[in-house]
């Protein structure tokens, strides 16, 4: 039997890169897996040129299947995931693989917990979705509230900020094109113990003494914390990535069901979404400067509205932090394992105590 290896599948992208480069930071000499030989080639040689390499596609799927052992752990930076991250998904559950993904598709989050995760349990695999700035650090927050919280805690509220004067021009085309892909899909929240439809809802955070606007997103908290925490009735996840127009945001968000009913609408975004990847896919984003910094707050609330605790995360660039903590996770991953299988968050997969650990290590960090 072959030795488990960490496999890096969209290792020639620019999340993949700083993936590459974080893990061959660790020591660790994944296999890097993509669709142009040359390119991934290219990278070996740059990280050390002993690097193995494989060409897998996910118009291929066989081609990914391939690359995967049981007992690999498998890193997916392929997206946008509802459309091209199946692939990567099945071969992991296929061979009974460990699998981070660095998503922050809230539809593919969600197949993940409802559709694939019961699937990857009977067959021993583990599937850590959204494992980055979307949404470890939300995760963490969160668990780390309800903890100070206690037994009374039934609502916990999450949000994301990122801050700068690079912050824009720092977003990949791989983001940029999964940011088209989520326009038009449906929102969910966990309210009254259940996932529900989520439309457009806002609210306003206290940050570092500013007031701060969020809108309301589905995410991985949604389907994570209830189940550790028998008593949570409420999880609302919301991002602050738009500041004043927060607010816009949310009534255009209403019209959602709406305007992805007419006719050719999904079509249309989705071909803009392929030109995003087409013209934008090999440029580097503006490169990370001490200007980026984001910060993660949750707030965990009793029956009666009242604040009982609340966690504030800070740290530098998302990318950097989502290379850092995915080159932590698979190495640890590989080392020890993770605890279960099936659809997993973070928190699970690691516990509290060490995710804290390894988040800080990747630059986000709790605010004493």
């Amino acid at each position: 039997m072959a030795t488990p290896r960490i496999v890096l599948f969209g290792a020639t992208g620019f999340t993949g890169r700083l993936t590459a480069e974080a893990l061959a930071a660790r020591g660790a000499r994944p296999l890097l897996a993509g669709r142009d030989q040359t390119r991934l080639a290219a990278l070996a040689d740059a990280l050390g040129g002993d690097l193995s390499i494989a060409v897998a596609d996910v118009g291929r799927p066989e081609s990914v299947r391939k690359i995967v052992a049981p007992g690999d752990v498998l890193i997916s930076t392929v997206g946008p995931f509802v459309r091209r991250g199946e692939a990567a998904v099945a071969a992991a559950t296929e061979t009974g693989a460990i699998y981070f993904d660095t998503t922050g598709e809230p539809t593919f989050v969600k197949r993940i917990f409802q559709r694939y995760g019961p699937a990857a349990a009977a067959r021993g695999a583990a599937l850590v979705t959204a494992f980055g700035y979307d949404y470890v650090p939300g995760n963490l927050a969160a668990a780390l509230a309800l903890r100070k919280a206690g037994a009374g805690a039934v609502r916990v509220d999450v949000g994301y900020f990122v801050e700068g004067s690079g912050a824009a021009r720092r977003a990949s085309a791989g983001t940029r094109a999964s940011a088209l892909g989520m326009v038009l899909e449906p929102m969910y929240g966990f309210r009254e113990g259940r996932i529900v439809p989520e439309h457009g809802r806002t609210r306003r955070f206290l940050v570092d003494g500013r007031v701060r606007h969020g809108l309301a997103i589905g995410a991985s908290e949604h389907f994570t914390l209830p189940p550790a925490h028998p008593g949570l009735r409420e999880v609302n996840v919301y991002l602050g990535w738009l500041g004043g127009l927060t607010r816009v945001a949310g009534v255009l968000a209403k019209a959602t069901p709406v305007i992805a009913a007419l006719p050719g609408i999904r079509r249309a975004t989705e071909a803009l979404a392929d030109r995003v990847l087409r013209t934008g896919g090999s440029a580097a984003p503006a490169p990370a400067g001490a200007g980026v910094s984001s910060s993660v707050v949750a707030e965990a609330y009793d029956a009666g509205g009242r604040r009982l605790a609340a966690v504030h995360l800070v740290g530098g660039d998302p990318y950097e932090f989502t290379a850092g903590v995915l080159a932590w996770a698979a190495t640890t991953a590989l080392a020890k394992g993770v605890h279960g299988t099936g659809a997993l968050g973070p928190v699970d997969a690691f516990g509290l105590d060490a995710l804290t650990r390894g988040c800080a290590e990747a630059g986000m960090a709790v605010r004493e």
